[in-house]
């Protein structure tokens, strides 16, 4: 995992907006939130949190052979962020794409890799799921600016004979509910207009390229569907939710939490919970939850987890998962020294490669403006008298 380093607390929020410390945890159950610098991205965080990854998996870059990212707020419209950390990482055979379910991004993006593995046609993904929620939020709508942060969290999916990894997943969408959670972007059909924006059902306008969200409406939705989903996937998997150890929620609100609790009928402390340190971090939340149980030693070896996400789509589901990851440790000095020469090589062959790209360019427009030059060569021209001689001639 990875997170900035600034922290943004519920007393900093209130000389932004009309709010407090005590409104704020009463409300949604957060204390704080990372935040991005300048020169930190989705990108950025999500290379940080795929080198710990493969660290923990003990993997080279070059054993994998694909990189999803799961975002909302990608590094750029294309190239995919995917392709960014693949070329930084060195990952030169892997493929690499983003993913957009929004919250629920994770969760889809995990049963994609789980799927190519389970075909044959990969053996070792990489799933990322990376967010800088600030950059899309508006700072004076206090009921989206108080729940959002940015992180990145990555798991490594591998091929094997031994049971367990991901045993189910459920994936489900509801259109008709889009203007319910929604970032408005250049493909919108209302970009072009003066006062640019989106209208939800209720006549609100948001701005675009800022997260707009019905948070009413959002929590009902929530609270309905983990309850449906948790147990769908239990049942496709063949089990019951008393063997379940842990469930690793997509960290909106506590009290989606708590009432994802009573409807399931399980204790609290069955949840593992972050959202007090880290805020709403849309598809990097599950993963943070996950790595930060795996480090304190929480989840173990064997034990059963339940990842259940919901989002903007709108979008929600959830997937089995049979730990058979290991705690992070350190590295001999000679694997982490060998590490650093293999990122070291990587940005060297980029920047390398990109020179050489741009070296080509220059010669090929070099080679046209010669070939053109003897062509004009060539040409017969009339002079001031009539005549006609060559260009150099004239």
């Amino acid at each position: 995992m990875a997170v900035p380093e600034r922290v943004l607390s519920n007393h900093d929020l209130e000389a932004i907006v009309e709010t407090s410390d005590n409104w704020i945890r009463e409300r949604t159950g957060i204390r704080e939130r990372r935040i991005a610098g300048e020169q930190e991205s989705s990108a950025s965080l999500g290379f940080a949190a795929a080198r710990q990854a493969l660290e923990v998996a003990d993997l080279l870059p070059s054993e994998i052979d694909l990189i999803i990212v799961a975002t909302s707020t990608p590094e750029h419209i294309f190239p995919s962020t995917a392709s960014l950390i693949q070329d930084w990482l060195g990952a030169s055979n892997a493929g690499a794409f983003d993913l957009s379910a929004a919250c629920t991004g994770f969760i889809y993006a995990l049963n994609l890799a789980t799927q190519s593995i389970l075909s044959g046609s990969i053996r070792t993904a990489l799933v990322i799921g990376a967010e800088t929620m600030s950059r899309v939020l508006d700072w004076e709508d206090r009921g989206t600016c108080i729940l959002f942060g940015d992180g990145a969290g990555a798991v490594v999916l591998k091929a094997g004979d031994a049971p367990g990894g991901v045993l189910s997943s459920v994936l489900r969408s509801d259109g008709s509910g889009w203007d319910l959670l929604s970032l408005p972007t250049v493909g919108s059909k209302d970009v072009h207009l003066p006062d640019a924006g989106l209208t939800d059902a209720n006549g609100t306008r948001a701005a675009m390229f800022k997260l707009h969200m019905n948070g009413r409406e959002v929590f009902r939705f929530a609270t309905k569907v983990i309850k449906e989903c948790v147990q769908e996937a239990l049942a496709k998997a063949e089990l019951s939710l008393s063997e379940v150890d842990w469930i690793v929620p997509h960290q909106a609100n506590q009290r989606i939490i708590d009432s994802a609790a009573r409807s399931l009928g399980v204790p609290p402390e069955k949840f593992i919970v972050n959202l007090d340190r880290y805020g709403n971090t849309s598809a990097a939340s599950i993963p943070l939850a996950l790595c930060e149980a795996v480090a304190d030693g929480r989840i173990q070896p064997d034990q059963t987890l339940v990842l259940v996400g919901f989002g903007g789509g709108l979008t929600w589901g959830a997937s089995v998962v049979r730990w058979t990851g290991s705690k992070p440790v350190e590295l001999p000095l000679w694997k982490r020294q060998r590490r650093r020469l293999v990122y070291f090589l990587a940005r060297t062959r980029s920047r390398l490669t990109r020179t050489l790209r741009r070296i080509g360019a220059f010669l090929g427009r070099s080679q046209k403006f010669r070939r053109l030059n003897e062509r004009l060569d060539r040409i017969p021209w009339e002079d001031d008298n009539g005549s006609k001689a060559s260009r150099k001639q004239l």
